[in-house]
């Protein structure tokens, strides 16, 4: 059931919401909301809800050791057989570098087998970056010692 919206007059509306409920045993109840808002003819500034861009400062920083991150982007670029001069940091995506779904099976498992670690396919799934996979290596570890 939409809602009546009635504009009274250039920055203003009510909108009104009446609906009937029944309820099992019980006769029809049934009750009416509205609310009215006016708004001055300049444009309004909500500080709190106002769009603004984030500066390029703040990123999300990743979560795995950086020895970890730096191994498993030499364990990328050779599984992949990129040339040298190709840069892959830990925000690499493996499909921006070219890497099929085949691909990343073959690096989860060049993993595995460096260190030392199994990766269950629901994990495996989910790598998309190679910070994904050093979050997941390291935390393998500490399981894995623990």
């Amino acid at each position: 059931m939409a809602a009546p919206v009635s504009a009274v007059a250039a920055g203003s509306a009510t909108v009104t919401y009446s609906p009937t409920l029944r309820v099992q045993g019980m006769d029809a109840v049934s009750f009416r909301v509205s609310a009215s808002f006016n708004f001055p003819r300049q444009r309004a500034s909500f500080q709190s809800i106002r769009a603004r861009r984030i500066p390029k400062c703040f990123q999300v920083s990743c979560s795995a050791k950086q020895e970890t991150v730096d191994k498993v982007c030499e364990i990328v670029k050779n599984q992949l057989a990129l040339p040298e001069d190709t840069t892959v940091i830990g925000e690499t995506k493996f499909v921006d570098i070219g890497a099929d779904s085949l691909d990343t099976v073959e690096i989860v498992m060049g993993l595995e087998e460096a260190f030392q670690i199994s990766v269950d396919e629901s994990s495996a799934q989910e790598i998309q970056t190679v910070e994904d996979a050093a979050a997941l290596i390291d935390k393998l570890i500490a399981e894995k010692d623990a």
